[in-house]
């Protein structure tokens, strides 16, 4: 069992910059493929970012390229995501999820975490 502890969220202007971070205490942590999902009011769980376990190569969904970033730290067993540029829709409950393979949607991954609120007010 794989346990996913978020942190980082809060309240933000728009235009602000916020950090996640997801850290466990699994060992293995280099060994799982990595997301970002977030879900807004009222709206299903969608894919934000994700980093395959091995290479470390990034994938994101059109509504944030090129102003978030993920990142993983193997060595402390922590993948982050960095917000920038906030929009007001950008407000959500992010989850972190781990998975083995690297995929966009949330059903390839087997361990989430319990969710960090985000919200941009404008």
């Amino acid at each position: 069992q794989v346990q996913l502890v978020e942190s980082g969220g809060g309240l933000v202007q728009a235009g602000g910059s916020l950090r996640l971070s997801c850290a466990t205490s699994q060992r293995t942590f280099s060994t799982y493929a990595m997301a970002w999902f977030r879900q807004p009011p009222g709206k299903e769980r969608e894919f934000v970012a994700g980093i395959s376990r091995r290479l470390g190569i990034t994938y994101y969904a059109d509504s944030v390229k090129g102003r978030f970033t993920i990142s993983r730290d193997n060595a402390n067993n922590t993948v982050y995501l960095q917000m920038n540029s906030l929009k007001p829709e950008d407000t959500a409950v992010y989850y972190c999820a781990a998975g083995s393979s690297s995929g966009r949607r949330y059903d390839e991954y087997d361990y989430w975490g319990q969710g960090t609120q985000v919200t941009v007010s404008s």
